[in-house]
């Protein structure tokens, strides 16, 4: 990301906490962020609207006017002045107003689970989630595919979800996995998973095993990342028979491989050698 892109994210985000907090209620966020979602899939779908509201040519005002012009009666006042505020700012590309339109979306709707008391909740459901998708070759494929019909997905989504998981992580993974540009969906999975975990000021561990892990060494494992990383760790942990032993921990873009199956590779590369 950008230095101006950065800035005006920064910018946009403290424009949503001024106008939500600590007045605004669940439902009027979870509202809020359907709305901001339906605007990051215009701007998406229309190339020469999100040029406009990105032309560094005109005066951020004019910028804001246009969004008036086209949105004004159709979204709320809250949504309008985030809107308006997303086009007064100077973005590195117009493709990065989608980006924050979906990224203040996500965050309005994690300050709902946050009112609901579901954060942790959320962030499970999250994660269990994309590890369903991962181990499903079929489903990842189809969530995956960028030119699957939209409904279809929405259809699919509806089927795993409705009545199976918070509203906060439906609204999520619905909006997220039928945008255009959602790339590999069990990385989009993770990467939602990874900002509600920020949200509750923690850092997360992937943290692989051949076996399930005790709730004493999760506990342990837990102590020792927290004292590495100098910062609160929470654990995500997927069995996988195939490391035979030991553990393979990724905490960002460091990965700690101590499996059995790595330490055996590195003992045939030396002999090989």
């Amino acid at each position: 990301m950008e230095a101006s892109t950065r800035s005006a994210t920064i910018q946009v985000r403290e424009r949503l906490e001024e106008l939500t907090r600590p007045a605004a209620t669940g439902p009027e966020l979870l509202a809020l962020a359907d709305e901001l979602f339906a605007v990051a899939r215009v701007l998406d779908d229309q190339l020469s609207l999100r040029r406009a509201m990105a032309d560094p040519s005109r005066k951020p005002e004019e910028r804001a006017q246009l969004v008036r012009r086209l949105f004004e009666g159709k979204l709320s006042s809250t949504a309008l002045d985030l809107v308006e505020t997303i086009a007064r700012q100077r973005w590195s590309y117009p493709i990065d107003l989608v980006d924050a339109a979906v990224t203040v979306a996500t965050e309005a709707s994690l300050d709902a689970a946050d009112q609901r008391g579901e954060l942790d909740a959320v962030e499970d459901e999250l994660f269990r989630f994309g590890r369903i998708v991962a181990a499903d070759q079929e489903l990842a494929r189809i969530l995956s595919d960028r030119s699957a019909p939209t409904e279809g997905k929405r259809a699919l989504l509806d089927q795993l979800l409705a009545g199976r998981v918070s509203p906060v992580t439906e609204q999520l993974l619905r909006n997220v996995l039928t945008a255009s540009n959602v790339g590999q969906a069990e990385n989009a999975i993770e990467r939602l998973s990874e900002v509600a975990s920020r949200r509750r000021g923690r850092s997360v561990a992937h943290v692989t095993s051949a076996a399930p892990l005790t709730g004493a060494q999760e506990q342990r494992l837990t102590e020792v990342l927290t004292r590495i990383y100098g910062r609160p760790i929470g654990l995500q942990v997927t069995v996988d028979p195939a490391v035979l032993g030991g553990l393979v921990v990724q905490v960002g873009d460091e990965v700690i491989d101590g499996s059995i199956a790595h330490r055996l590779e590195a003992a045939r590369r030396r002999l090989a050698g």
